[in-house]
């Protein structure tokens, strides 16, 4: 991915003096993620397959820190990191390589850092985890170069990595503009609740429901969300419905921003307060690796919402980031900052036979791809452990 492109602050005109420092605060597991990709089919048992490539890049909820980050939004992680070369590896690669916050974050004594093993063939990919439970810091410095977190950090990874428990999380996050959220049938994080309460805009998802009741109820969080994104088989057995429109405008009775994501289709959206909706067909693309994609697309919408743009420019931009992202390897490698989307407008622009109706969707970029902020990476994960610059 190109790392040359100076990067934009999409919240430059809205920034004031008393503002929080931190745009958007999220928590969880942090993996090691080792991605396979260039496979013909998947392995066959008793047999060894080689893969044409192999990269390695911080996963779990990095995935998501990383999409935030890489749009220009000042990012903050709480999670637990493994003592050992893996967890020195992502610890290095969020803060130094993407510039992401990890204040809240606490490196354990003794503990390894939870690993994955992604194989991707034909645009799909199946997963291999292994990892144990952190235990509760006992005041142990943190990792060389952060400074040591006052409390424990720790919550539910995005429902598009496996679960890895740990210690629970403090119960007074940062302050911030936006805090990011996975919700779980029967399961209550104090945490959320302590953030809206201090003016932070919740936007959460949810995973598959193992309980099988599909119960809005059951998600105690909800209440204090400001968007919900579910995908749209998540969102009809949530509402009761046959549509993933109908599911939609049902959610909307419930939160002020309700999102449904229909993969191939595209997504749509209500807006809960004044009844708006709108509708962004995906961007044809060839998927190569679909890991991150959700986490790239919530990323984006955070973005747009957080710069105020209207609803329809919020969808079209989450959608073209998740876009961008699948057509990479890799969760956190592969989410695009600003310059993969400069170089993705000025292209698709000077390519015949584009629909002029689909290009004036992304018009809204013409006002923002000029600006610049601040040099843009610091420095990005390599795609290997090990290197040094």
């Amino acid at each position: 991915m190109s790392t040359e492109t100076p990067g934009i602050d999409p919240l430059l005109a809205l920034r004031a003096p008393r503002d929080p420092a931190c745009d958007v605060f999220l928590t969880g597991t942090v993996f090691l993620d080792i991605v396979f990709t260039g496979l013909d089919s998947a392995p066959v048992r008793g047999t060894e397959s080689w893969a044409r490539g192999m990269g390695s890049s911080p996963g779990g909820v990095a995935n998501m820190a990383t999409a935030l980050a890489r749009l220009g939004l000042r990012t903050s992680l709480a999670a637990a990191f493994g003592d050992d070369h893996y967890g020195e590896y992502c610890w290095d690669a969020l803060e130094q390589g993407e510039g992401i916050d990890l204040s809240m974050s606490h490196t354990v004594p003794g503990w390894h850092s939870p690993v994955t093993v992604s194989m991707a063939y034909e645009g799909e990919r199946t997963m291999v985890s292994h990892g144990h439970e952190a235990p509760a810091p006992t005041g142990a410095p943190a990792a060389a170069g952060a400074p040591e977190p006052a409390r424990p950090a720790h919550g539910a990874p995005p429902a598009s990595e496996p679960a890895a428990p740990g210690p629970a999380f403090p119960r007074c996050p940062p302050r911030a503009r936006a805090a990011i959220a996975s919700l779980a049938p029967g399961r209550a994080e104090p945490w959320v609740a302590t953030a809206a309460r201090d003016g932070a805009l919740i936007f959460a998802d949810v995973g598959w429901d193992e309980t099988g009741r599909w119960d809005l109820d059951a998600l105690p969080d909800l209440a204090h969300c400001e968007a919900f994104l579910p995908n749209a088989e998540e969102a009809m057995r949530y509402t009761r419905t046959d549509c993933p429109r109908a599911a939609a405008h049902a959610l909307a009775e419930r939160v002020p921003l309700a999102v449904v994501t229909l993969g191939a289709e595209g997504a749509y959206a209500v807006d809960g307060r004044t009844g708006a909706a709108a509708a962004v067909p995906a961007i044809e693309v060839e998927a190569l690796d679909p890991t991150g994609a959700g986490d790239v697309f919530v990323a984006g919408f955070v973005t747009g919402t957080l710069a105020d743009w209207p609803l329809a420019d919020r969808l079209a931009f989450a959608g073209l980031t998740a876009a961008l992202s699948v057509q990479e390897f890799g969760g956190s490698l592969s989410a695009p900052g600003w310059a993969e989307v400069a170089a993705w407008w000025q292209r698709i622009r000077t390519c015949a036979g584009q629909d002029p109706a689909a290009l004036e969707r992304y018009a809204f970029l013409d006002d923002l791809l000029p600006t610049t902020a601040r040099a843009w990476p610091l420095r990005r994960a390599v795609p290997t452990i090990g290197f040094r610059q």
